[in-house]
């Protein structure tokens, strides 16, 4: 299959703000027809969209741009000049986003699939250098920001925690960003601090990303998780405006949920349920930013009466590391999400995510383990969606989107049909 095919299909259901059903309906298609036009290009079952139905969509799109009530256009202007750090083409916050820009980051992240697929290969930053400076423990953010870099043809450079580090020796975060600024065409950094990342980011002219700042945020997290609702509402016939959205867990230190909830905001009409004991509340300068959009926004302590009727049950680990004489009260074994309270209170097509890593020590109060046979849990369809979503922020801050459809080649090996031995059926499939 066509890789643009599939690319303006998923555009035009994101600019249109349409479901698969909707979007079938409108082109004037069966639903069957368009499942076959979206599935991944190795499916058997395929096939090519015909020429009049793209020119058919083309034309609605053309009318809907036209309309003062339509979803704007994600071709406006270059991307990344709409999602500026202080003048700068840095990632430091999900505040600089628009609902349009993110919309135009995921049609980037669209394109890029096959490559965080491992079915093509591009080489668009051969020869640019991601330094990777961490100065607080991280697998997935780490490594995948790493991945992701590389599958785009770049190198990278890691250093890890503080003891590595001339900031060890007492060097400022100013001197640190300068210098490295003079050695790699790209930083990711991780910092214990809130606001730190931006001290890198000002001291630089060069895109910084913040991949985590203390309490802060976390925003390709965010992103990633975000383009994961829309991917698996897609598959469920659902869009995002008007979904009912339940956090659960420490939502007052984890920076995930702070992100997140801030990007949702940009939606219309969502209903928002905040589950978390009195002591990790989220925190009140944030709701009061949400909401202004005239979002539903519910508090809660109950497990059972938060999840009734969520489409979106997103869970987060207690972050033990940013109390400070705080005690866990109220964090109690009944607040663990497990198989038996999914199957009480959860519907058939509820996605269970978590933004990893999860403690799965026994006695941990977190997201249960004996949901992984559970199709619902989306937590590793997550994981691997942070691929394509961190690719498209590359590409997009070094200015390079363009030229990812022309740069792809076949792959010379051969990916596994499922990367984990878990997965659920439909992972992987659009």
């Amino acid at each position: 299959m066509d890789l643009q095919q599939q690319t303006f299909l998923r555009d035009a259901m994101r600019r249109l703000n349409m479901t698969r059903d909707a979007f079938a309906t409108r082109i004037g298609v069966s639903r069957r027809a368009l499942d076959t036009w979206l599935l991944p290009e190795d499916s058997q079952e395929s096939r090519q969209m015909p020429e009049i139905v793209q020119r058919f969509t083309a034309e609605i799109l053309s009318s809907a741009e036209l309309s003062a009530d339509s979803t704007p256009s994600v071709h406006t202007g270059a991307l990344r000049d709409r999602m500026l750090f202080e003048g700068r083409p840095q990632l430091l916050s999900v505040d600089q986003f628009t609902r349009e820009s993110v919309e135009g980051l995921f049609r980037v992240a669209d394109v890029v699939q096959p490559i965080a697929r491992r079915q093509k290969v591009s080489r668009v930053l051969e020869g640019a250098v991601l330094g990777n400076l961490f100065f607080e423990a991280s697998t997935r953010t780490r490594v995948s920001f790493g991945a992701a870099f590389c599958r785009l043809g770049g190198s990278v450079c890691d250093t890890t925690g503080f003891t590595f580090s001339s900031m060890a020796k007492g060097e400022s975060i100013y001197d640190t960003s300068r210098v490295m600024a003079g050695y790699v065409d790209a930083m990711v950094v991780r910092h214990p601090e809130q606001g730190s990342v931006a001290e890198f980011a000002r001291a630089t002219n060069i895109p910084v990303i913040n991949g985590g700042d203390g309490p802060g945020e976390h925003p390709s997290q965010a992103l990633l998780d975000l383009y994961t609702i829309q991917k698996e509402f897609a598959r469920l016939g659902k869009i995002v405006d008007g979904a009912h959205i339940a956090l659960v867990g420490d939502l007052k230190y984890g920076r995930t949920v702070h992100s997140l909830v801030k990007l949702l905001a940009l939606y219309r009409g969502l209903k928002l349920t905040l589950i978390a004991p009195t002591a990790l509340e989220m925190p009140s300068y944030i709701i009061e930013q949400i909401s202004r959009n005239g979002h539903v926004i519910e508090q809660t302590e109950s497990l059972t009466e938060g999840l009734k009727g969520a489409d979106v049950v997103y869970a987060t680990r207690i972050q033990k590391e940013r109390f400070v004489n705080e005690s866990f009260e109220g964090y109690k074994p009944d607040f663990q999400i497990n198989q038996a309270l999914v199957e009480t209170v959860c519907g058939p097509d509820t996605l269970v995510m978590h933004p990893l890593p999860r403690d799965s020590r026994e006695g941990a109060n977190d997201l249960s383990t004996d949901l992984n046979q559970d199709s619902r849990l989306a937590i590793f369809r997550q994981t691997d969606n942070g691929i394509p979503v961190r690719m498209a922020i590359f590409a997009v801050l070094l200015g390079v989107e363009n030229q990812l459809q022309h740069s792809m080649r076949d792959a010379s090996w051969r990916p596994p049909a499922y990367v984990g031995v878990d997965d659920a059926p439909f992972h992987g499939i659009d």
